[in-house]
């Protein structure tokens, strides 16, 4: 990856011509002019004085790699829309953008004022203010509404009037968009005064002093040849670009896509539409979570090493895009049941976001075999080890190209385990600090609760997607907070997940703050629950029910550690690290 440039200074009224005539535009990629009225007037003013405003970048058009979609500078003739540019604006766009509509293109400047509201504006320069003291030169750049007209009192009063070229003679103020065109101007000037010397006078200086300025401004460019890879287009765009929001490897390749006259977004919000609509965990799926689950697919159809980094995902052609966005819709739907049988139900259960990536491109590539029942118990296998061993909280694009591969390859008769499985580890004292939805391992032993059959507390049902949404579970206390509070246990145990499992928000009510063997009654009492099935419902949870009927906490805490050790050590199929054995 290289990128080739040139360095060299230009004309500002040289560019300026050509944003006008459509040689320079904006890639489409570029997200849309923001600069507000004072920043537009600090930047007129540097410009006045012949001061630096910083160094535009482009980018030569026409290149086989980087073909973008191009779209013209905002305030150009619609006429332009129909011209290829000749360059593309990397950086510089607000201040380009500012300049033509202010200096050039004859209409009002549409920005927003210091509240962001939008608004039209004309600029002036005030001809003795700027002769009179050039350090207060923004003091002299004048922003004038729509109409041509400064009031005060809500309208009513009119401070000042530049409607009309003689207006703006016997006001001394200059119209901006006149510029580089200043001689029709200063004529009409001299005529309005008499050819007075002294005005003759204060022109001279005015025009030696600012006018030449703009005339003789030339801006710094560094021109990246149409040769550059578009990886470092935009490695290049986000170094350039700090002030702006983050460029996204979906807006690049929308753009680029563009150019091959295809709607990448449009094609992706469909899609995602689709995927919420059909289930609910799969609400906040990204563009480009997406886009890495099919580079990933793409890249091991192709024999290429499987990669979904960067600079994989801005190599895809419109045609990898149309063959495999199908395939991957459906693996992320094939992910979504998958989760379901895990009982994740919601994004906000789901340990890691990240680890659906390679789930939905793992599904894609194993296709109907990912149905058998040893294949799928493989993959449940894997999954769990990477959310309760907390593989997916670093960097996870090496990770989801060596799962994607392994997993494959394993579960399809390998004999060796995939890494994720390898490096997995778990360890006793991990629960106690296991203590809120921040932790993935937290989300996972809860999901592991009710994919191994948890019951509701009063029904004694299994906690399944409906009962799960239409009973409100949540995590919630075993022992109550504040009944341990009032008998000295410490914070820490309170806390974490070793006290806590799935209710739901009705029965957490009837809990309260009650003793444990205080509340089971109540439970019994108004759910008609007989004692020894409510026995059964919480050994569902790892609970000791003599531990929680005689208020034992200490007892009910060892109990329960152990019982979900063991449930974590069935879920990875691994041994868990017991405290003991590392006190050894």
């Amino acid at each position: 990856m290289r990128a080739t440039f040139d360095s060299k200074k230009t004309p500002i009224e040289d560019m300026l011509n050509e944003v006008e005539n459509g040689k320079i535009q904006l890639p489409d990629f570029q997200r849309g002019w923001v600069w507000d009225d004072h920043h537009i007037q600090d930047l007129i003013a540097s410009v006045s004085l012949s001061f630096p405003i910083g160094a535009v970048m482009t980018l030569e058009n026409g290149g086989k790699d980087v073909r973008f979609k191009p779209r013209p500078i905002e305030g150009t003739d619609e006429s332009v829309e129909q011209i290829e540019p000749e360059t593309l604006i990397l950086d510089g766009q607000q201040r380009l953008t500012s300049l033509f509509q202010s200096l050039m293109a004859g209409n009002p400047v549409e920005t927003r004022d210091s509240k962001g509201k939008a608004i039209q504006r004309w600029y002036y320069l005030d001809i003795k203010k700027c002769v009179a003291n050039d350090n207060d030169r923004e003091d002299a750049v004048i922003s004038i509404p729509e109409d041509r007209r400064l009031t005060k009192a809500f309208g009513r009063e009119v401070v000042l009037d530049l409607s009309s070229p003689e207006n703006e003679y016997a006001e001394d103020m200059f119209p901006l968009h006149q510029v580089f065109d200043s001689k029709k101007w200063r004529r009409g000037y001299n005529r309005y005064w008499n050819q007075d010397s002294d005005k003759a006078d204060l022109w001279d200086n005015f025009e030696e002093q600012v006018i030449d300025n703009f005339d003789q401004y030339h801006v710094p460019v560094i021109a990246l040849d149409k040769k550059t890879p578009k990886e470092a287009v935009c490695i290049v765009f986000e170094k350039v670009n700090t002030g702006g929001v983050t460029l996204t490897v979906f807006e690049l390749l929308t753009a680029s896509f563009a150019a091959d006259d295809f709607s990448l977004r449009d094609d992706w919000e469909a899609r995602q539409e689709r995927l919420s609509q059909k289930h609910q965990i799969l609400d906040n799926i990204e563009s480009t979570s997406f886009l890495q689950a099919l580079t990933l697919i793409s890249t091991k159809a192709k024999g290429n090493a499987v990669s979904c980094k960067r600079r994989e995902i801005l190599r895809l052609t419109v045609d990898d895009y149309k063959k495999w966005a199908c395939p991957i819709e459906k693996g992320f739907i094939q992910a979504a049941q998958f989760l379901y049988e895990q009982k994740i139900f919601s994004t906000k259960e789901l340990p890691y976001r990240t680890q659906i990536v390679p789930l939905a491109a793992i599904f894609t590539h194993l296709g109907d075999d990912a149905r058998k029942s040893g294949i799928r118990k493989k993959i449940a296998r894997w999954y769990w080890c990477g959310a309760l061993g907390e593989m997916y909280s670093g960097a996870t694009e090496t990770r989801f190209a060596n799962d994607l591969s392994e997993v494959a390859e394993w579960v399809c008769g390998g004999t060796e385990e995939p890494r994720t499985i390898q490096d997995a580890n778990f360890q006793e004292n991990r629960l106690l600090t296991l203590r809120t939805r921040n932790s993935a391992a937290y989300k996972g032993v809860y999901a592991l609760l009710m994919r191994d059959g948890c019951q509701d507390f009063r029904s004694g049902v299994p906690i399944e997607a409906a009962t799960f949404f239409d009973e409100n579970i949540d995590i919630h206390h075993i022992f109550p907070a504040a009944w341990c509070k009032s008998h000295d246990i410490d914070s820490g145990r309170i806390d974490s997940i070793i006290n806590k499992t799935a209710i739901s928000s009705r029965t957490n009510r009837i809990i309260g703050p009650k003793a444990p063997s205080k509340y089971l009654i109540d439970l019994e009492e108004k759910a008609e629950i007989p004692a020894a099935s409510m026995t059964s419902i919480l050994a569902s949870h790892c609970i000791s029910v003599q531990a929680l009927r005689s208020d034992n906490f200490d007892q009910f805490f060892t109990h329960r550690t152990e019982k979900l050790i063991q449930r974590i050590e069935k879920a990875m199929d691994k041994q868990v690290a017991r405290e003991t054995e590392m006190n050894v």
